[in-house]
């Protein structure tokens, strides 16, 4: 089997498996209290906190470990809302932005605020100056950009946006659940939200910054846990795990990254030659380096997704979310490209060129056969 869905979980990191095993056998106390076997389990933790504090170039008392890359997303949006109140009830995003980063700006509407959604280019990337009008909008308590996107890979120019944001006198939260640990993170933002098991760590483990100077208050009940921000007692060893897993991610990046850059450069390339009637979306230069993104006419991204699955492939489409809805992506919508017969390749680390070969000699087969199968002639 060959996994191309890292942009969905990358496989856990070698050396997050070695830290979480040991880390099971000393740091399972309650860090919170004073017996030995707990202020042991409160030093694997702080030390992680320095760890990823260091990996993402922040102050290690502005780093706080949630239990999902989801929770901190929501965390960040409602907490920074809650606390420049004061300052308005107006939140800008993206129009492509992760669906917990919507759903969190739903909770805002229902509650009084106001949003204003900046759409974006056939790339998939907003616009610096129409993003930053929105911003300087009177009342703006909040501005959300992802750093790249999760369905397409396109980056955003965040660096612009906080440039800004910060003229604006408003924070800027950036999702940068597909970069953290492969990319530098680009300047300026003010809270940021990442999840451990895109960068290899284990799920259950996601990060939020707020960086200092930003107010925040919970939108939850309080709790004396992780300084206040995440209620909840803090899972020491897979903690410790998604540390080991970013620190290794990030010394590997460099060479990793322009592997795997290099191998989705042939799929772009390749794909669109093999395959008659594709369409290969998002910024084919300003882009994550593990994802490509395309769709082919004539055909259900799903079904497509069914026949690689059989041959060996794992992949996803961005042409629906999963089987529970029918909605095509929104992303793809707010793009204007083509929304079915979508598939999304993903490499994690360690992708061979021979998988990636493997790929495109399947694919235009099992395209021309389906197509057939369905009665169209090209």
């Amino acid at each position: 089997m060959a996994y191309f869905d890292a942009a969905s979980t990358e496989p856990l990191h070698p050396q997050a498996r070695e830290a979480l095993i040991a880390a099971l056998d000393v740091g399972w106390a309650d860090p919170a209290r004073l017996y030995g076997s707990a202020r042991r389990a409160r030093m694997l933790l702080e030390q992680a906190r320095t760890e990823v504090a260091e990996a993402l170039g922040v102050r290690a008392d502005e780093v706080s470990f949630t239990s999902s890359g989801t929770q901190a997303v929501h965390l960040g949006v409602l907490g920074t809302l809650r606390g420049r109140h004061r300052a308005g009830r107006r939140l800008v995003t993206s129009a492509v932005e992760h669906s917990c980063v919507l759903h969190a700006a739903g909770v805002h509407e229902r509650d009084g605020g106001s949003v204003e959604t900046v759409g974006v280019g056939i790339t998939g990337a907003v616009d610096p100056e129409v993003f930053g009008e929105a911003v300087r909008a009177e009342g703006t308590a909040l501005a959300c950009l992802q750093s790249a996107n999760h369905e397409v890979g396109t980056l955003q120019p965040v660096a612009e946006v906080a440039a800004a944001c910060a003229e604006a006198g408003v924070p800027l939260l950036v999702d940068a659940a597909q970069t953290a640990g492969r990319m530098p993170l680009p300047p300026g933002w003010s809270v940021l939200a990442a999840s451990a098991h895109k960068w290899g760590g284990p799920a259950g483990v996601g990060v939020l910054v707020v960086r200092k100077g930003t107010r925040w208050r919970t939108p939850l009940p309080e709790d004396d846990r992780e300084r206040r921000r995440v209620p909840g007692f803090e899972n020491v060893p897979e903690i410790v795990a998604a540390a080991a897993a970013l620190r290794a991610t990030v010394a590997e990046s460099v060479v990793e990254s322009a592997r795997l850059s290099a191998l989705v450069d042939r799929v772009r390339t390749e794909v669109p030659r093999l395959v008659p009637d594709v369409e290969v979306i998002g910024d084919p230069v300003a882009r994550a380096p593990h994802i490509v993104t395309f769709s082919c006419l004539y055909l259900e991204g799903e079904a497509l997704l069914t026949e690689l699955d059989k041959a060996g492939f794992s992949v996803s489409s961005g042409s629906s979310c999963t089987a529970s809805t029918l909605r095509p992506s929104h992303v793809l919508e707010a793009m204007g490209v083509l929304t079915h017969g979508n598939v999304r390749v993903s490499l994690p680390r360690g992708t061979s060129a021979t998988d990636v070969d493997r790929f495109l000699a399947f694919l235009p087969d099992a395209v021309r056969r389906m197509r057939e199968e369905a009665g169209v002639k090209l």
